[in-house]
């Protein structure tokens, strides 16, 4: 299924991190650890907690965040993007979503991250039938695991149970850099508990992705310390009516470059393919696909998709219990864009 839809979301920088968690993952969902170990996430946490024991709000979120999809499907890289940008900085805790002059919003490195009055209005929504109970996070959480199954996604439980953060600070946004080369890179994944394949797993988010030219442009131009004589000409070719040189051009390209004119609003392993044919886009991306050290995972997944979905599934699973606040750890808010 593929939309031709002009409104596409970046997703550039899906390189996430994460605590010390052992998660046990299989694909069955119903097998799935009700618990993550260490974290205080559970299966159904907001099962019996509205103060209608019979609202199911959980799935009510489930519900308000489909509809918005089958209206526009770049709630996918969308919500893909706010997810890691959420969770890498100071864990997941819907500290993105707040307004402010200060704030990680006005980052530089979060100029596109966008939805934030989506989540306003479902927060609105979920308020009016239960109350001070569910968190931002979670709602986030809930919504991009949402999208990910709707995009076909391998399907697996969210875990719930986060509180939302008291801190956002745009000088505490530190995020990877795509120009990063594959061992720089694993630094980042490595310090926050993540392997080489699961970092490998995380860029397959790509798939969905598109980039301004600014992030890739001096990899096309002779001359430049980033050129790639490597990459493919007819790709090149291409990138180069994109992205005209010494001009400040706001054009975009797809990362999957199997994709021409049309939004991808499902997931494939196409991206994994096409770096292997020299076609990535980013710097890390065409990098995975020659390190000896990450080329046989980019193997592993343009061979067989059930495989690469399996793995994000557990990788995404992973990245949402990063440094989550639980217990009686930061609050619930009241709106998600603004503090109580």
């Amino acid at each position: 299924m593929r939309s031709s839809l002009a409104s596409i979301a970046l997703v550039f920088g899906l390189i996430f991190a994460m605590s010390q968690v052992g998660v046990s993952f299989s694909p069955d969902p119903s097998n799935v650890l009700n618990v993550l170990p260490s974290t205080g996430l559970q299966v159904g946490f907001y099962n019996g907690r509205c103060p209608n024991k019979y609202v199911d709000i959980q799935t009510f979120i489930e519900e308000e965040v489909e509809k918005q999809f089958r209206y526009d499907p770049t709630l996918l890289p969308a919500f893909l993007r706010l997810q890691f940008h959420d969770c890498f900085v100071n864990g997941c805790d819907a500290s993105i979503t707040i307004e402010g002059s200060t704030t990680e919003r006005t980052a530089p490195a979060n100029a596109g991250v966008r939805d934030f009055d989506f989540i306003d209005r479902l927060k609105v929504k979920v308020e009016e039938i239960c109350p001070d109970t569910v968190s931002c996070a979670d709602i986030i959480a809930i919504a991009t695991t949402t999208v990910f199954k709707l995009a076909g996604g391998q399907d697996y439980q969210v875990h719930t149970g986060r509180r939302d953060g008291l801190r956002s600070v745009k000088e505490d946004v530190k995020l990877p850099s795509p120009s990063m080369s594959v061992s720089w890179s694993f630094e980042f994944f490595q310090a926050k508990g993540f392997t080489l394949e699961e970092m490998v797993t995380l860029l397959g988010c790509h798939t969905v992705g598109i980039a301004h030219c600014a992030l890739f442009q001096n990899r096309l131009y002779y001359g430049n310390t980033e050129y790639d004589p490597l990459m493919d000409n007819s790709l090149r070719q291409k990138l180069l009516y994109t992205c005209p040189q010494y001009q400040n051009s706001t054009n975009v390209a797809f990362l999957d470059q199997s994709v021409d004119y049309t939004f991808k609003d499902e997931y494939d392993n196409y991206y994994f393919q096409q770096i292997l044919k020299q076609r990535g886009v980013l710097p890390i991306d065409q990098a995975i696909a020659r390190d000896p050290s990450t080329v046989g995972t980019v193997v592993k997944f343009a061979n067989s998709l059930s495989t690469f979905n399996a793995k994000l599934a557990e990788a995404l699973l992973k990245l949402q219990a990063v440094d989550v606040l639980t217990g009686y750890n930061g609050n619930i808010r009241k709106v998600c864009s603004k503090f109580n």
